[in-house]
């Protein structure tokens, strides 16, 4: 499985950003998929999952602003970004899993300027 991450990008604090993590190779298997993300000088942490015939879960700080989704057909997960804050910024992954594998995007950069 391949992942490619992208839609990353500057925005104001209010803004919004849709990032895209298309999935590639053997994803008939996939039972989950995250956005992870990485400020500087943190660790990285999780930030919504979408897991097969069950509802998305997110994390407090982006509840009610962050919106996963997964587009079977097209093998493609997305994350809506709206009023984006400045604690936003930072490098977002998605991630896959298959059982006990795991796969990682490449990151892509979104930063927040207040």
């Amino acid at each position: 499985v391949q992942l490619q991450a992208s839609g990353g990008g500057l925005a104001q604090a209010g803004g919004s950003l849709r990032l895209s993590c298309a999935a590639s190779g053997s994803v008939f298997n996939i039972n989950r998929m995250d956005w992870f993300r990485q400020a500087p000088g943190k660790e990285r942490e999780l930030v919504a999952s979408i897991i097969n015939g069950g509802s998305p879960n997110y994390a407090d700080s982006v509840k009610g602003r962050f919106t996963i989704s997964r587009d079977n057909a097209k093998n493609t997960l997305t994350l809506q970004m709206n009023n984006l804050k400045f604690d936003d910024t930072a490098v977002y992954y998605c991630r896959a899993r298959e059982g006990d594998y795991v796969y990682w995007g490449q990151g892509t950069l979104v930063t927040v300027s207040s």
